[in-house]
């Protein structure tokens, strides 16, 4: 899974999976690990959630299912994206 979610990320498209109950839709902008937990950072634009839709997530890797690289493209990274996220203390690749 690391290799797919890197890829997305070093081309700049969008992820579809499964957590939390549904189908969501993400731009993946960063991918590294905090204490046990491989974690990734993403901008959800649709799907499932129980919190609200659209918005900066952090998901753990281990709860991730069904990933899939979609062909859309993301450009410029949304506002409120910080390289060297506080949450990662690895990081295995970013934006």
């Amino acid at each position: 899974m690391q290799q797919a979610i890197c890829a997305a990320i070093r081309n700049r498209r969008r992820l579809r999976f499964r957590y939390g109950g549904g189908l969501r839709v993400v731009e993946p902008y960063a991918y590294g690990a905090c204490e046990t937990h491989e974690l990734l950072r993403a901008y959800q634009i649709s799907g499932f959630s129980p919190s609200r839709e659209r918005g900066w997530k952090l998901f753990r890797v281990e709860e991730i299912a069904e990933i899939q690289g979609l062909d859309e493209k993301f450009t410029e990274p949304r506002q409120g994206y910080m390289r060297n996220d506080p949450c990662l203390e690895v990081t295995y690749c970013e934006v």
